[in-house]
């Protein structure tokens, strides 16, 4: 399966969504219209079951080079009608661009070459899991512009770094490696060719039941900077949700047995 947008296209391949942004000549740098494809397939990837885990990329010579504020800027009635927050969601198209990825009931990892910067970086940060080259460029750049990270960065800074990290990197707007990113914990790993970690990190996580795998990522989500007794609750309503389903019969009975798992599509969206 393939579906191809302007800016972002996606696919699936063994339970794998692998989603690209495809703007290579702009350094795949964000317009509007490409935020509006990366929320529509976050949504459309959100629905299908069979989809254990996600991949973001970027095609050419970079992840992301942030916002395209040139472009964004020409149109500046759909840029405020952008900045508007959705009262269902929470959130605003910039941030929602973002955020979409942690909604999504899978894993979703982030693989990281070339720029990544302002946007882009906080793209990547949403993501639950972070693979770059170790000669990436990370820069929270919005502070280049007299500007503050407003696409969820902040949230996801907060829960990677302490603060004065955090302040640093948003106040100085300064570049570090894909190697100090890691060494600042913005990354969990670093690698020479960081799709194929991730394609390696997914396959394993399809391994596991995709039902535990929603389960435990509500569960950081919702309770992360939560005390022990929303955390134990959260637990608790997670755990009663997969006791005695088909996927958690599934898992031991193959752990039992010493043989591979075969898992049904996940049980809720």
């Amino acid at each position: 399966m393939s579906v191809t947008r302007q800016y972002v296209e996606w696919s699936v391949t063994d339970h794998i969504a692998t989603v690209r942004l495809t703007r290579a000549d702009k350094l795949n740098a964000l317009t509007l219209q490409t935020l509006d494809e990366l929320i529509e397939v976050g949504r459309e990837i959100r629905v299908d079951r069979s989809v254990r885990a996600v991949i973001l990329v970027g095609d050419g010579d970079a992840f992301c080079a942030g916002l395209d504020f040139a472009t964004v800027m020409k149109t500046p009635q759909k840029l405020a009608i952008g900045l508007i927050p959705r009262p269902w969601r929470g959130t605003n198209t910039f941030q929602e661009a973002c955020w979409v990825w942690r909604r999504l009931p899978v894993p979703v990892i982030a693989a990281v070459h070339g720029h990544c910067l302002g946007g882009g970086l906080q793209l990547a940060l949403a993501a639950d899991f972070r693979i770059t080259t170790p000669d990436a460029q990370w820069s929270v750049l919005e502070g280049k512009w007299g500007l503050i990270p407003d696409m969820t960065g902040v949230q996801s800074l907060s829960e990677l770094v302490g603060i004065e990290t955090a302040k640093r990197l948003t106040m100085t707007a300064e570049f570090v490696t894909g190697a100090q990113a890691h060494e600042l914990g913005l990354v969990g790993a670093v690698a020479a060719n960081p799709e194929q970690a991730a394609i390696e990190l997914a396959h394993a996580l399809t391994k596991r039941s995709p039902d535990a795998l929603a389960g435990a990522k509500r569960l950081f989500n919702r309770t992360w900077s939560k005390g022990p007794a929303h955390t134990f609750w959260w637990e608790l309503v997670e755990q009663l949700q997969l006791l005695g389903r088909a996927n958690n019969t599934a898992a031991q009975k193959a752990a039992f047995a010493k043989t591979e798992p075969i898992y049904r599509e996940r049980a809720r969206r």
